[in-house]
């Protein structure tokens, strides 16, 4: 398309929201609040995916040893696990660590107790691999592995834990698909509405065109300018609100419920918004789109 036949299509779309001011608000007001909740929807499911991902490295594997096994097989292990696809982090407690953060937690304060235990570690069996994984929904496979690995007498692990942040996280995916697909029929219902009309206005106006020889592309052009124009409109105001929502509440959370704070870690707004603004863009667009170009088809007749 070449820039002149560029500028009288946006030119004439701009006539036709004119020409049908209220209802062009009403359908800009209508997607606003549509790609507006889109955006929050967004924005939570996103945090809940973060905050679950966060969660899910807190739940680790702990890995116990045979007595028996020298600190070098078990390092081996350790060094094997490592290289394996989808573990995030391994680590390996000594007896001799574990002795120390068991004094720690259960002998604090009362120090001499645990005086009577130093020629004799009562944890000498107790060294151990704790490994964190990229995706806990793996963890069935990653402990039917550990299973398979000859030294290795307990292994601690949470399946409950895992499968409810698994569960929880797919819920709130398929939650949001579902209410943002319904939205995205109402946007473009209410688009494919107001093409109608600027199409009914100009029936006489592009009969002439197509008589003196206007192409089919230059009598419809301008009504899906028209719709991408109400598309992008109605996509930068919710943005523009959305972003000062999104800001002020995760700051106002963030000091209101700091004890909270490694459960209710938020995504900064650097991080989140380019995202939301490309998808929502995307969306108002596409709406614009898909509203004008097939109603303008149909509804076109000359």
């Amino acid at each position: 398309m070449g820039i002149s036949r560029f500028l009288y299509c946006l030119k004439e779309g701009m006539k036709n929201i004119g020409r049908n001011i209220w209802f062009s608000l009403a359908s800009t007001a209508i997607i606003s609040a549509c790609i507006f909740l889109f955006c929050l929807l967004f924005a939570l499911a996103a945090n809940v995916q973060y905050m679950v991902k966060r969660a899910q490295a807190t739940v680790g594997i702990t890995v116990f040893f045979e007595e028996s096994l020298p600190p070098e097989e078990i390092l081996k292990v350790k060094e094997a696990l490592e290289g394996r696809q989808g573990i995030a982090k391994v680590e390996y407690v000594s007896a001799e660590e574990a002795w120390e953060l068991f004094q720690k937690e259960y002998f604090k304060g009362v120090e001499e107790l645990a005086a009577g235990f130093a020629d004799d570690n009562p944890l000498a069996g107790s060294a151990s691999i704790e490994l964190y994984l990229e995706d806990i929904s793996q963890q069935e496979e990653v402990v039917g592995h550990l299973k398979a690995v000859s030294g290795i007498r307990q292994i601690n692990y949470s399946n409950a834990a895992a499968s409810g942040f698994t569960s929880f996280g797919r819920m709130v995916g398929l939650i949001s698909a579902a209410v943002i697909g319904i939205l995205l029929a109402v946007a473009v219902f209410l688009i494919s509405n107001t093409i109608s009309r600027a199409a009914a206005s100009r029936r006489e106006e592009n009969r002439i065109m197509r008589l003196i020889g206007a192409t089919n592309f230059m009598i419809r052009a301008p009504f899906v300018f028209e719709g991408m124009m109400i598309g992008c409109m109605g996509a930068a105001i919710p943005l523009a609100g959305s972003y000062v929502l999104y800001r002020h509440m995760t700051e106002y959370m963030t000091e209101k419920f700091q004890i909270l704070s490694n459960i209710l870690a938020f995504i900064p707004i650097e991080r989140l918004f380019p995202y939301m603004a490309a998808v929502a863009g995307a969306l108002g667009l596409g709406i614009g789109f898909v509203g004008s170009f097939f109603t303008i088809r149909r509804q076109l007749k000359v």
